[in-house]
C-alpha cells in the first residue's frame, strides 16, 4: 500500500470526515464478518469429502494407465485451480483489512495514521503468487476471450459517455475477474466513469485504488495523474501539486508527465 498517498488523501477529506460520516463501525465490522465469510468457504473447499474409493480400474494395464493418467490431470487441474483461488482471496482480503485500518484508525480517537505499518498477509506467511502452470488452456482461451469481451463492452459505454453504465460495468468486471490482467486499468477506467456522473471524490479513490494495486504498471502513471488533477478539483490545492509533481518524478518517459503538467499550472502550482 502507498502509505504517503493514502495519508494525503485523508488529510484531504477523500477517507477524513466524510468517510467518518458515512461510516460507522457497524459497517466496518460487516465488512470484517463478510471477509471471516470468505475465508470459511475456502476452508470448506480444502476439506475432505470422503469421496475418494479404492475402486479397483478395469481393463488392461494400459487402460489402467490411461485413467489414472487422466485423473491425475484432473486433480492437478482443481488444485491449481484452488490455489489461484485461493490467492485471488487472500491478495483481496490483504487489501481490504489494510483498508479498514485506516477506516478504524480515523474513527479511534488517538490513533496515528502515520504509525500504520504495512498490513500482514491474510493467514500469514508470504503473499501468494499465481500459479505458473495451465492445466488448460482451452477453458482460460476461453475465459480470456470473455473477459476481453466484457472489458471491450465497459470501455464502450465509457467511449459513448454512458457513464452510469461504465460505472457499474467496470465494477462488476472487477468482482468477475479478480487480479487479471485487465483489473487495474478497469478501475481507473472505473474512476474516469465516476468522474463523468460528477462523483470526483469516488473517482480519486478509484485514480488510488488503481495505482496502489500497480505502482510500475503501464497505467500507474495515467492514474497518478488522475489522482492529483482529481484533488485539484476537490480544492485540495497542496496535495494536488505533490501528487502531480510525482508523475514526472517516478514516470519521466512517460506522455502523463505533460498532462500533469498543463495540470499543475492550471491548478496554479508553484
Amino acid at each position: 500500500m502507498i502509505r504517503y498517498f493514502a495519508v494525503s488523501i485523508m488529510a484531504l477529506g477523500l477517507c477524513g470526515p466524510v468517510a467518518a460520516q458515512d461510516q460507522t463501525l457497524g459497517d466496518i465490522r460487516q465488512e470484517l464478518t463478510v471477509l471471516f465469510v470468505e475465508v470459511q468457504k475456502l476452508k470448506r473447499e480444502l476439506s475432505t469429502t470422503g469421496g475418494a474409493s479404492g475402486a479397483v480400474i478395469a481393463g488392461g494395464p494400459l487402460d489402467r494407465l490411461n485413467t489414472i493418467e487422466a485423473e491425475l490431470q484432473r486433480l492437478t487441474g482443481k488444485t491449481e485451480e484452488l490455489e489461484f483461488r485461493i490467492g485471488s482471496v487472500v491478495n483481496d482480503g490483504t487489501n481490504r483489512i489494510g483498508d479498514l485500518e485506516f477506516r478504524l484508525c480515523e474513527l479511534e480517537a488517538g490513533c496515528d495514521v502515520a504509525a500504520l505499518g504495512d498490513t500482514p498477509t491474510l493467514g500469514g506467511g508470504e503473499t501468494p503468487a499465481a500459479p505458473a502452470v495451465t492445466p488448460n488452456p482451452q477453458p482460460e482461451t476461453q475465459l480470456a476471450t470473455q473477459e476481453q469481451a466484457d472489458f471491450e463492452r465497459a470501455q464502450e459505454a465509457l467511449a459513448t459517455r454512458d457513464f452510469r453504465a461504465a460505472a457499474d460495468q467496470f465494477a462488476t468486471f472487477n468482482q468477475t475477474y479478480p487480479g487479471g490482467p485487465l483489473s487495474v486499468e478497469a478501475e481507473l477506467r472505473r474512476g474516469e466513469a465516476l468522474e463523468g456522473l460528477g462523483d470526483v471524490r469516488e473517482g480519486a479513490r478509484a485514480y488510488l485504488s488503481a495505482f496502489t494495486l500497480d505502482q510500475q504498471g503501464p497505467v500507474a502513471p495515467e492514474a497518478l495523474f488522475r489522482l492529483g488533477a482529481a484533488l485539484g478539483r476537490l480544492g485540495q490545492t497542496s496535495e494536488a501539486c505533490v501528487t502531480l509533481a510525482e508523475v514526472g518524478a517516478r514516470f519521466p518517459a512517460s506522455p502523463s508527465v505533460a498532462d500533469a503538467q498543463d495540470a499543475m499550472r492550471n491548478i496554479g502550482c508553484s
